[in-house]
């Protein structure tokens, strides 16, 4: 099941050869998942001689990852099937600023959800724009949501029997987990992935698995004291990197007031610059002390961590390419020689904007693929055999 997930248009022949399966031991496997409601397939194209072969698709009848995404302006819902193919059910900015009024709206959303489609839901996985430990949310600073939130509470509505494990990922971790399963750093022994929004956030993979601490709020970088210690975050700190890189930084250096929304002033800003449209010379110089910051910081992490290769995303990509050489003179500059001399790459992210929630539908496809979570659902299906 790893396999389709991340290789959704293999053959049966591949999957076989890959998996070091006999052809009638693949036959046995994919009749067995068929049973199961678990995978469908269909005669594949002709591409030459020899005995034809078939490529798969998740069972039409088959289980599904629930997934509500928290962002920083709105919230939305998605469903995802057993190959990471998602579906948009809803999108909406929020409409109230108290946590608990916004919760319970989308927790009736998850509610008619679940109870329109059943058994089939086998896993809720929320992604947030905010530093989680367990299933508690820490704070959503865009919302000026400081207070601790358990998303339990999105499963209010579903009745006790129907519940699905409920797993709470940082949105830049699950970004991340996208681009080392089927992004840009797949492969990567160790990946270091960054997210610009509000802040920055991000993660360490090895061997394609988040390093998420202790408590599961690992990857928050942005609270690195890389920034004007003078300079004070809504998370009680001072100097965060935060502070230097994303909209709340420009503004800062073009001397605009703090805006309400730094990723769509950040989001803006920049494309306008790349346009040649408004104040070029004050965006510009802000622009550039952005991108070295990021790129300073950048090469801290590349010291500590010793990854392969960086990916970045959110805003990162457009941040860099509004001043590439002040990214670039930083990012070297900041490396040690033993770095320095080969430096890792710092790529864009393929999953871009979709990446948050294609790593959740990836760790609810872990959850309900796991052996247990087969014999339970296996228990469903009438046809299993």
């Amino acid at each position: 099941m790893r396999l389709l997930t991340t290789e959704p248009d293999i053959t049966r022949r591949e999957a076989a050869e890959r998996l070091g399966l006999s052809s009638g031991a693949a036959t046995d496997l994919v009749d067995r998942l068929k049973r199961l409601d678990l995978l469908d397939e269909s005669k594949a194209e002709s591409t030459g001689p020899g005995r034809p072969t078939s490529v798969f698709a998740p069972h039409p009848a088959g289980p599904l990852v629930l997934i509500v995404g928290l962002q920083a302006s709105g919230w939305d819902l998605r469903l995802s099937d057993l190959f990471g193919r998602l579906t948009v059910l809803a999108s909406e900015p929020y409409r109230d600023d108290r946590p608990e009024a916004v919760l319970a709206t989308v927790a009736a959303a998850v509610g008619h959800t679940v109870e329109g489609a059943g058994t089939r839901i086998r896993c809720l996985v929320v992604s947030a724009a905010g530093p989680v430990s367990g299933t508690f949310l820490g704070q959503l600073s865009a919302r000026h949501w400081l207070d601790l939130l358990d998303l339990e509470q999105l499963t209010h509505a579903i009745p006790s029997e129907q519940r699905p494990p409920l797993l709470v990922g940082n949105d830049a971790t699950l970004a991340g987990v996208a681009e080392a399963r089927t992004g840009a750093s797949r492969g990567s022994s160790v990946a270091l992935h960054l997210m610009v929004a509000t802040g920055i956030g991000g993660v360490v993979l090895l061997d394609g698995e988040p390093a998420q601490g202790a408590h599961g709020a690992g990857g928050e970088f942005g609270h690195l004291p890389f920034a004007d210690p003078a300079l004070q975050c809504t998370c009680g700190s001072h100097g965060c990197w935060d502070l230097a890189v994303d909209g709340r930084a420009l503004a800062r250096h073009r001397g605009d007031p703090e805006p309400a929304d730094p990723t769509d002033y950040a989001q803006r800003l920049l494309t306008d610059l790349a346009a040649g449209r408004g104040d070029l010379t004050r965006t510009q110089n802000a622009a550039e002390s952005a991108a070295a910051a990021f790129g300073g910081g950048i090469a801290g992490l590349v010291n500590a961590h010793d990854p392969e290769m960086i990916t970045i995303g959110g805003l990162g990509p457009l941040l860099r390419r509004s001043a590439p050489m002040a990214f670039d003179r930083a990012y070297r500059a900041g490396l040690m020689a033993i770095h320095r001399r080969q430096p890792a790459a710092v790529v864009d992210s393929v999953h871009g904007t979709n990446g948050p929630a294609l790593g959740a539908a990836y760790l609810g496809i872990d959850q309900i693929s796991s052996p247990t979570a087969l014999e339970r659902w296996a228990d469903l299906v009438p046809d299993a055999g």
